[in-house]
Order: C-alpha cells, then sequence, then structure tokens
C-alpha cells in the first residue's frame, strides 16, 4: 500500500481521454508511475456522461492497480487531456463538473500529447487514431490545425477512412462505382449479403465505429486495391500537409501518435516521413506534467 505524504510524496495522475478510449496514470513524486487503467470513449462532443463515466472507470482502475484505495482519489492531483474541449462550450462544461480530485486542471488532448511526446519541451504533434488534427506548442505559442470533429473533417484519421470505405463499398455493391476487395471484406465482417444491410449496420453509428473498419483500408490498400489505395494516399497526403504546416513554426521536434501510425507512416511524403520522431512519453504522462506544472504556477 503506497503511503500519501503531502510533505514527502504528491500523487498524480494524467488522464487522457479520445474518441476510442481513456487512459489513466498515477504517478509519484517519490515512486514514479505506480498504476494505470483503462476505460471506454471520453470525447464530451460525443457524449457528457459518458466521457466522465470513462474517466471514473480508468481513475477507478489506476488507483486500484497503484494499490490505492478509492476515497484516496480526494488527495491526487489530477491533468486531464481531452478530445473535443478544444471547442469552448464542452471545455466549460468538464471544467465545470464536481469532480473527486483534490485539484483538477483541464486542457486538450492535443497539448498533452505534444507535452508528454517532447517530455515538456517545445514541439509538434499529429494525432492519427480515431480522429485527427495537428498541434504545436513553440516559444509559448499553440497552434492547432484541423480537429474538427467527424462530421466535418478528421481527414486522415481512422473514423474518416472507415467511412470512405463505407461509401466506396456502397457505390460498387450497387454498381455504380469501382469493384474495390473491400466490399466482400465488409460484407464478411457485417456478416451481411447487400450494400443496404451495410448501410442499416451504420446508421447513426459513432466514429469510433467507422475507425474500426480502417484496418480493412489499409490491409486492401497493401494488396494493391486501387480503391483502398486512393483512400489511404489522400488521407496520407493531408497528414503530410498538416506536418508541413506545423513545421512552419519550427518546432524542434515532431512526433505522431496514435493508432494509425506505423500503417500510415510508409504512406507519407518522404520529406515528412524522415523528420518524425517517436514520442518521448506517451500523452498520459504529459496530463500529469501539465497537471504539476498548472499546480506550481497557481
Amino acid at each position: 500500500m503506497i503511503e500519501i505524504s503531502e510533505k514527502e510524496n504528491q500523487l498524480y495522475i494524467g488522464i487522457d481521454g479520445g474518441g476510442t478510449k481513456c487512459r489513466a496514470t498515477v504517478f509519484s513524486t517519490k515512486d514514479g508511475v505506480v498504476g494505470t487503467g483503462l476505460g471506454g470513449p471520453a470525447n464530451p462532443l460525443h457524449g457528457l456522461e459518458r466521457t466522465l463515466e470513462s474517466i471514473m472507470v480508468s481513475t477507478q482502475l489506476a488507483m486500484k492497480d497503484a494499490g490505492l484505495d478509492t476515497n484516496d482519489v480526494k488527495q491526487v492531483v489530477a491533468g486531464l487531456g481531452l478530445a473535443g474541449v478544444n471547442l469552448p462550450g464542452l471545455y466549460q462544461k468538464i471544467n465545470e463538473w464536481h469532480h473527486p480530485f483534490k485539484r483538477m486542471f483541464l486542457t486538450t488532448d492535443l497539448h498533452t500529447a505534444c507535452i508528454g511526446a517532447h517530455k515538456g519541451e517545445d514541439g509538434a504533434v499529429i494525432i492519427t487514431g480515431t480522429g485527427s488534427c495537428g498541434f504545436s506548442y513553440v516559444n509559448g505559442k499553440s497552434t492547432i490545425l484541423g480537429g474538427h470533429g467527424f462530421s466535418q473533417g478528421d481527414k486522415g484519421s481512422g473514423s474518416w477512412m472507415g467511412l470512405e470505405a463505407v461509401k466506396a463499398c456502397l457505390l460498387d455493391l450497387d454498381g455504380l462505382g469501382p469493384h474495390t476487395m473491400m466490399s466482400e471484406l465488409m460484407l464478411k465482417h457485417f456478416e451481411v449479403i447487400d450494400a443496404m444491410s451495410i448501410a442499416e449496420k451504420m446508421a447513426g453509428k459513432p466514429s469510433s465505429v467507422y475507425a474500426q473498419l480502417a484496418r480493412i483500408v489499409f490491409s486492401c490498400a497493401d494488396k494493391g486495391d486501387l480503391v483502398a489505395s486512393v483512400i489511404v494516399r489522400d488521407g496520407a497526403s493531408y497528414i503530410s500537409d498538416l506536418a508541413c504546416k506545423l513545421l512552419e513554426q519550427n518546432p524542434p521536434r515532431l512526433s505522431m501518435i496514435g493508432g494509425l501510425v506505423e500503417p500510415l507512416y510508409k504512406w507519407l511524403d518522404k520529406d515528412i516521413s524522415m523528420l518524425v520522431k517517436p514520442p518521448i512519453q506517451p500523452p498520459e504522462m504529459g496530463a500529469v506534467y501539465y497537471a504539476q506544472q498548472s499546480l506550481l504556477s497557481n
């Protein structure tokens, strides 16, 4: 059991919430990382209650993993990096939450991802997961590019690729578009036999469900499927353009973070892929650093 002493040891919890999952890390100033936990989706744009639930699930699991009692959360300083809170209305709603922590400091998942990737130093990051976005922090100035949400953008992301794949397959199956091997895999994935059934399966589904289909797109693109290749190249071109725009700020480092980093990397412009450096720490540790910095400045 970890002894919590204000004078000797302050506990922090770093929380990274995105469209697919929420990760939490308990960090002790004395012992380092002592516990981790994983919850569900935590993008308030897709549901405030679900976001708060995911934050608490990941927090409780991380506290348990650290050997701490649930009530000890009252002594923990929390740093939250959440998707969607770049929108002022959502930021306000989360910030007004009657949270259980000793203190809570809120920012975007982009900010904490950048802090973690460069271990508190200046730099730029591109998020390529369920959604997509670019962020740089250089000489005290932050720049956000993209991150407009699934229905308005998120080009190059898993959800965007999944949506483009579904649209291409429906055209193919209706005989109105070019043939793609993705169609057969989609039918098999949904266990259906026609286009209308795929449309029914995906009706009203959130971005995280579309993002699960990205693996089909990459698999077919790697096998030379023309339609899948066009989707991947289009997405990779956007991510490369995003990187070029961020590099205009002269960040000392550029990193990519998210579930699509590995499959997308080889499709990027060569001059961009050569500049991408691996993140030093994950976003949840960036949230810990943010909490520490914010506590010191308050």
